[in-house]
């Protein structure tokens, strides 16, 4: 089986190639980022090739802290169709191809004009719930910005239409799906792996400190705000709230109203940094209104910390709720305040709930059970006859 993947970066999908290589499946994958990134994922230079003149550019002016969403938008868009002209020329035949959302849409339809199948990988919820639903939390805490390109959304529609098949890593984000009239049947769940040769415990929480993690991107999508109103209820003489990621542009108005005593922002961190601030936290809390699978929960579990997670975050597919972790509704501060100080005031909870939480990573054997469902999928789907 030929199978030929196409990402915006690298996202989950080098873990994926990984999988599908060391299965004899992979034929190529193409990246919009440069090589002189890639190179650190381990795979073949002959089975990567890259078209990185628009995204580098775009990923810089971010990194740079330049708030520019006016060019933003138009160099993602851009991107998008270049890359998709790009790949469609040089696309090989292959039994499947996988795009990440809001790539391949004419490479798609080349490959199934040829006989192959074509996967949407949507690695969030549908882009025009998302839309919706980041646009109204947005208006909650008074924030003008626009949360997407019109035109992306128009366009992830249409892939969704042209594909084959969808998946997508929870069922949270499923549901999303079959909201916006998507037929369940048009969708699969592969819920992500976690990297065990990167992710493992370096060390205990600090006796007599209740150290709080966040990780990922310091904005309102990821429901930040409900996060510091939470930790200010909480009642500890050691509590300490850390966040590890980039600020967002529509922060910066709306963090000068919310607590944040005992609380830092660390900024972006690299990898190893992000497994010992896991490892000596008490608890990792993502009360995001709106996910696809955080891979950040799997990485925290992986170090044996346990996870305080939003119903929107896709955790019911990682952990279970009161034994590895806690699960609680999305915007509801309350909710998680009650969670963190039950943690905090019983640490046997808290080193029984680590314990099972490393119990519950080695049996999702890291990514290799990621790749056999999709080798499964692959497999069933170049058995039928398209359509």
């Amino acid at each position: 089986m030929r199978v030929v993947q196409a990402v915006f970066g690298v996202f989950h999908h080098f873990e994926l190639a990984r999988e599908l290589q060391r299965r004899g499946h992979l034929e190529r994958i193409y990246s919009t980022w440069p090589w002189a990134r890639l190179k650190r994922e381990g795979l073949p230079t002959a089975l990567v090739e890259t078209f990185p003149w628009i995204h580098t550019p775009d990923y810089a002016l971010t990194r740079a802290g330049l708030d520019l969403p006016w060019l933003s938008d138009h160099l993602g868009y851009a991107n998008a169709l270049a890359f998709d002209r790009w790949t469609e020329r040089r696309i090989a035949a292959c039994d499947a191809f996988i795009a990440i959302s809001g790539a391949g849409l004419r490479t798609g339809k080349k490959v199934q004009e040829r006989g192959g199948v074509f996967i949407c990988d949507r690695g969030s919820t549908h882009q025009r719930y998302q839309e919706q639903i980041v646009s109204d939390e947005f208006r909650r805490w008074g924030v003008t910005r626009q949360v997407s390109d019109p035109r992306d959304t128009l366009r992830e529609e249409q892939i969704y239409e042209q594909a084959d098949a969808i998946t997508v890593p929870s069922t949270a984000a499923a549901r999303s799906f079959e909201a916006m009239g998507v037929p369940a049947a048009k969708l699969e769940v592969i819920p992500y792996g976690v990297r065990l040769d990167s992710f493992y415990p370096t060390g205990q929480p600090e006796a007599g400190r209740f150290d709080v993690l966040f990780a990922g991107s310091v904005g309102l999508r990821k429901g930040v705000p409900y996060l510091l109103q939470a930790f200010a209820k909480l009642n500890h003489p050691g509590k300490r709230l850390r966040f590890a990621g980039q600020v967002q542009p529509e922060m910066r108005d709306v963090l000068p109203s919310l607590p944040q005593e005992q609380v830092e922002f660390l900024g972006p961190v690299p990898a190893e940094r992000l497994r010992d601030l896991m490892s000596s936290s008490a608890v990792l809390v993502l009360p995001s209104i709106e996910e696809g699978l955080a891979l950040v929960q799997a990485q925290a579990l992986a170090c044996g910390c346990p996870v305080l997670c939003s119903t929107a975050t896709g955790g019911e597919d990682l952990f279970t709720d009161g034994v590895e972790g806690f699960v609680v509704p999305m915007r509801d501060p309350d909710a998680l305040a009650a969670r963190l100080q039950q943690l905090a005031d019983d640490p046997a909870l808290r080193q029984t709930m680590s314990e099972a939480a490393l119990r519950r990573v080695k049996s999702l054997g890291g990514w290799t059970e990621y790749g056999s469902r999709w080798e499964s999928l692959l497999k069933r789907m170049a058995g039928q006859p398209r359509g």
